[in-house]
């Protein structure tokens, strides 16, 4: 078992010279979701697919941007991620040396925000720096686990046996947690009857900054359906309303949209806004500060887990690859290809175990090779910016 990545060690990601960056292709593609995906900000029935691929010495990279079409997760867009990719970050790093990731990082460190856009970049950097080491990307980052475990997150239904379904489904499937999305609305009354039936199961919810503080007597019914977790329950840029949310609570909170990087995870514990991190690479900006966050929870015994964000195979190679850390110690919704779609865009499709898990990859880079024909076919624009 090798030691835990750290701060540091952000450095050793890289080769024993510097690489010289080539070119970078942005592409847009579009999948049609299995079934609409609603959460407390909307009702998704598509998913655009933000890749890139990064190219240096004849080798290739690739990284996903996990931005939407609207800014209603977050403030980036597919839109504002493409611009400040061709304008300001890719003239930063092509044509130019680049020692290891943290090199990388520090130059794209001096445009403000925009992480997911960064991080599409940093993810198609490493995938690149594992091909070329010949490595899986869990090993080139500190993974430690040859199997991750998930759970699946289930959007609002209309009924309560809709939703029922959709649990038990996932459950026959193996899929180790249960998460449901709530809602002013749809949350006490939804929860207390999936506990009911299911009593002895892992079970969380999210909120998606859905409430503010005048909810929290409602927040806290649902301390008795023996939740793992209430996650972002409040506002998406929050900490303190958090921490006072938090000492009403028995139900552990975990935060996601408010962690954006290291420093907010450790105001968060610090103010003991929450008890559990969700982590989102993209969400970050990259691996360079996934993980610094990861080695703050393993430090302090905080329970991390993966997020994810309806990514194509791309993205959730990159989820399992960090899932694959000591300090994650939770299930993450990572969840197979098949969950959202009729066809992903890698071969073979990330798939999960009868047990609930997901292999790591063995072989070099994210272990996944892009299905070149049919992505293109779902391609909607391509962009191809050179050194």
């Amino acid at each position: 078992m090798r030691a835990p990545a750290n701060a540091s060690s952000v450095a050793a990601i890289g080769l024993p010279a510097p690489l010289r960056l080539d070119a970078l292709e942005l592409r847009l593609a579009r999948l049609r979701l299995l079934e609409p995906f609603e959460v407390s900000f909307g009702r998704m029935d598509s998913r655009p697919l933000f890749l890139l691929r990064l190219q240096a010495d004849g080798h290739e990279g690739w990284g996903e941007c996990a931005a939407f079409d609207a800014p209603l997760f977050s403030y980036e867009t597919v839109g504002t991620a493409r611009h400040v990719i061709r304008d300001h970050l890719a003239p930063a790093i092509l044509g130019r040396e680049v020692r290891d990731l943290a090199d990388l990082a520090s130059r794209l460190g001096a445009f403000r925000g925009h992480p997911m856009a960064k991080a599409a970049i940093e993810l198609a950097f490493v995938d690149l720096l594992a091909r070329l080491r010949g490595e899986p990307v869990a090993r080139v980052i500190g993974g430690v686990r040859h199997h991750v475990e998930v759970g699946v997150s289930l959007g609002i239904q209309p009924t309560v046996d809709a939703l029922d379904e959709r649990v038990r489904r996932f459950l026959d499937l193996g899929y180790r947690r249960i998460k449901l999305k709530i809602k002013p609305g749809a949350d006490v009354p939804v929860v207390e009857e999936i506990r009911r039936r299911h009593p002895h199961i892992l079970l969380s919810v999210d909120a998606n900054a859905a409430y503010t503080l005048a909810d929290a007597a409602r927040l806290r019914q649902l301390d008795a359906c023996r939740l793992l977790m209430i996650e972002q329950p409040l506002a998406h840029d929050d900490l303190l309303d958090h921490a006072r949310l938090q000492m009403t609570l028995n139900t552990a909170i975990c935060l996601d949209e408010s962690i954006t990087g290291h420093d907010r995870a450790r105001q968060a514990l610090d103010t003991g806004a929450c008890r559990i991190v969700n982590m989102k690479v993209g969400r970050v900006g990259g691996y360079s500060e996934a993980l610094r966050i990861h080695d703050l929870c393993l430090e302090r015994g905080v329970p991390l887990w993966c997020g994810g964000m309806l990514e194509s195979g791309v993205g959730r190679a990159h989820n399992v690859a960090l899932a694959s850390l000591p300090g994650f110690t939770l299930p993450g919704d990572i969840s197979a290809s098949h969950r959202y779609f009729e066809r992903d865009v890698v071969v073979p499709p990330v798939a999960v175990s009868a047990d609930g898990t997901i292999a790591v990859p063995t072989s070099p880079g994210l272990g996944f090779e892009i299905d070149r024909d049919f992505l293109e076919s779902r391609t909607e624009w391509v962009e191809r910016l050179r050194a």
